[in-house]
This record gives structure tokens, sequence and C-alpha cells, in this order.
């Protein structure tokens, strides 16, 4: 090959690897996926995304940008920079795209607008201000995407029904990475993961902190999946007021590794089975090395009970099964429950439990390597196992569990559960 060309090629190589020397490199440890994640290609080009400055909207330079370096380029938000957005985005196109967020992205607080405009999902009646998806995509930079939630924590004081926006949605997205940002202050769950496959979260540091001490910030999850597979949450920090995570319907192959949180409700599977005539699934979970402090729950799984004839829609009786779930290495920090398993959310009756067992059935769950104090909410207990019938609520093993109450008991409450595989201290239920 003639010198001129060879040292051409190496000049082209070193520009390559120096518009893709932003993106992190992912390492998997001490677990890994539960299928191997897809590679993803140097890029090629670069675009920058103009700020208007003074809150002007920047969505349409956002699109420019994007557009401009699909397929095969990196979109960088300059350091030191505020973007605003002000309309919503629709990015479910991207494919082969990086998106370098080194400085600050602000969300009006425009309630109104936001309330007509944003993208609406049937599940929940959950919404966002932006949906990323298609291929390849990845997400990283050291930013920050400030939600402004206080204003809709606010609003939903005196509005119940206030639709307010999740903060980063990834909708149908196939392959890719969220690394390496901050997420402030979302008016609602922080994420959401859906229809997606192939996915890694690596490094996020998310708060969601009110300034008025009577207005707490409602429904701020950290990450909930829905109808995805292959996903990865890891070595991230979390402060919230919601579940940590929440694996919703039809959620497979997730591990979960490496987290610190804070002020939540747990790492959790569901709630399931709410609705009646749909089926929901969650298999496939491995959930190592938490570290959960002031919570509700440590470990939980939800699942509503059987639904009596008249009921109104929504209050239980859907199909389903959550099967293979593993909770292993979990420290417990002034949490009100290290362990809550229930086919009971939902209702406060149990003798409607009773009555109309759960049509899910929960099975294969282990829970091992828990140690650390409760708080004194529930002592002398300090987990609680409560199935509505052991034809439905079976093979759930506790190993290696030194969780205590502030006064030093390890009472357990289990209800229509077999205590002799069950492996916790049970004295009432």
């Amino acid at each position: 090959m003639h010198p001129k060309l060879l040292a051409f090629l190496a000049i082209g190589c070193l520009l390559l690897a120096l518009v893709d020397a932003g993106r992190p490199k992912i390492t998997y440890a001490p677990r890994k996926p539960f299928k191997p994640m897809k590679p993803s290609p140097p890029r090629k080009k670069t675009c920058d995304v103009k700020a208007n400055g003074y809150g002007r909207d920047d969505s349409q330079n956002i699109l420019s940008a994007l557009k401009k370096c699909n397929n095969g380029g990196t979109v960088v938000f300059k350091p030191g920079t505020v973007y605003t957005i002000g309309k919503a985005l629709d990015m479910t196109f991207l494919k082969s795209v990086d998106i370098d967020i080194q400085g600050t992205i602000k969300f009006t607080d425009d309630i109104v607008y936001w309330e007509g405009n944003s993208f609406k999902y049937a599940f929940q009646n959950q919404s966002s201000f932006f949906q990323i998806g298609g291929k390849d995509v990845n997400v990283y930079g050291g930013g920050t995407l400030d939600g402004q939630g206080q204003p809709w924590w606010q609003a939903l004081q005196t509005n119940a029904s206030i639709v307010r926006p999740i903060l980063f949605a990834v909708i149908g997205l196939e392959g890719g990475t969220i690394a390496d940002i901050n997420l402030v202050n979302s008016p609602n769950w922080f994420n959401i993961i859906a229809n997606s496959s192939d996915v890694t979260y690596d490094g996020l540091h998310m708060t969601a902190v009110s300034t008025n001490s009577s207005i707490f910030p409602s429904n701020t999850d950290g990450w909930d999946t829905l109808r995805s597979t292959n996903i990865v949450i890891q070595n991230s920090h979390i402060n919230n007021g919601d579940d940590c995570v929440a694996f919703k319907p039809n959620s497979t192959d997730i591990l979960v590794q490496n987290l610190y949180c804070n002020g939540s409700h747990g790492i959790s599977v569901g709630s399931l089975g709410q609705y009646l005539g749909e089926v929901d699934i969650v298999e496939n979970v491995e959930v190592y090395n938490i570290h959960m402090s002031n919570a509700s729950d440590g470990a939980r799984i939800k699942v509503w009970p059987g639904s009596p004839p008249g009921a109104a829609f929504g209050t239980g009786g859907g199909s389903g099964y959550v099967k293979n779930i593993v909770y292993n290495g979990m420290h417990i920090d002034n949490d009100q429950w290290a362990i809550e398993l229930t086919q009971c959310y939902g209702v406060s009756n149990a003798s409607i439990c009773d009555q109309y067992p759960s049509n899910m059935t929960i099975s294969e769950i282990q829970f091992t390597n828990f140690d650390g104090v409760t708080s004194k909410t529930h002592e002398p207990d300090v987990a609680t196992v409560v199935c509505s019938s052991p034809d439905v609520c079976f093979d759930i093993h506790v190993s290696n569990f030194s969780v205590v109450s502030p006064e030093g008991t390890n009472d357990a409450v289990c209800t229509n559960v077999d205590n002799s595989t069950l492996g916790l201290n049970c004295t009432s239920g």
C-alpha cells in the first residue's frame, strides 16, 4: 500500500477515535447480562447543538442536529451551556447515533402545554417530555437533564389527575446505552424503558428534592421496565420517593446491580395483575449488591388479588406469573421491610384476598445474603410474605438472612405460604 495512503488511513482512524473518545466503556461486573449486548461501532462525524439562550426553546435545533448526525454521528450538547426544551420531541427515528450531553438540558414548566402535548402512554396514564427510540443509540456526557418538578409536585396537591411527564423515556430502542448523566427533579418517573431490548443504564445520578417540606416529590420512580427484555441497570445512585426500580408487565431477562437507593419503595416486581383480562409476566430477573436506605421496602414483589364480580376495572383479576426472581446481596439501612411479598396489593380487606385469590402465580423466588437493620415501623417483624393462596404462591426461599429490627428481633409475617421452605422466622400471619 502507498505510504501516503497509509498515512491518510492512520489519520482517519485517529480522527474516528477522537470523535468517539467521549463514549464510556461499559463493564458488566460482577454479573453479566442474560444475553450479550450488541456492539456499537465508532461514529464518523459530530454535530453541535446550537443554544438560543435566555430560556428560548431549542427543540428545533436539537432535531436538526439529530437528523444531520443520524446514521453514524455524534450530537454534542456543549459544556457550560443551558438548553431549553419547550416542545415535545419525538426521537424514535434514531439509528447509529451518539448523544453527548455535556451541558444542561432544562424542560419548561409550562404545565398547560405539556399536559396537552406530551407523549401519552396507555399504561397507568403515563406521559413523557420526549421519547428516544430506534437502533444503536448511546447517551452520555456527564451533563444534566432537569425536569423542574417542583411546580408539578405543587400542582398535584390540588389536582390529583394532573398528567406529569416522565423525564427520560426510552420507547422502542433496540441496542443502546444511557450512561454518566445526571437526572434531577423529574415531575414523575425518572426513566421508563418500554418495548425495548439490549439496553444498558450505567453510572446515572438521580435526585428529586422538594424546596417545600410540605410538598413531596411523588411517584419519582428511578426506572420502570415495560414489555422489554435484556436490560441492565447498574452502578447508579438515586435519591427519590418511590420505587428505585420497578419491573412492570412483560419484563424479562433484567439485571440490576450495584445501586445505592435512598428514600425509595425498594426494588419492586410490579405491581402486576391489576387489569382483568390482561396477562402480565415478569421472568428471569437478578438483583445484586444493593444498598437500600430509608425506604419502605428492600426487596418487594406486589401483585393484585382476583377481582370480585362487579368490581371496578383496574382493581385486580389479571393473570400471568412472576418466576425466577433472584435478590442476592442487599444491605438494609432503616427500611420498613427488608422483604415484602404480597398477592393482596391494592386491597385492605384480607377476606377479599382469601375469597378471590390472585390469578397470578409467584414461584422460584430467592432472597439471599441480606443484612442490616430495619426501621422501627413494623418491629418485631422485619419481613412479610402474604400470599392469597399456597396454590399460586410457592417455591419461595430465603437464605443467609441476618436482618434485624432496632430491638434485635427478626420475626416475619407469613400468610398462605409453606413456611418450611420459606426460611424466615415466621411468628405471625
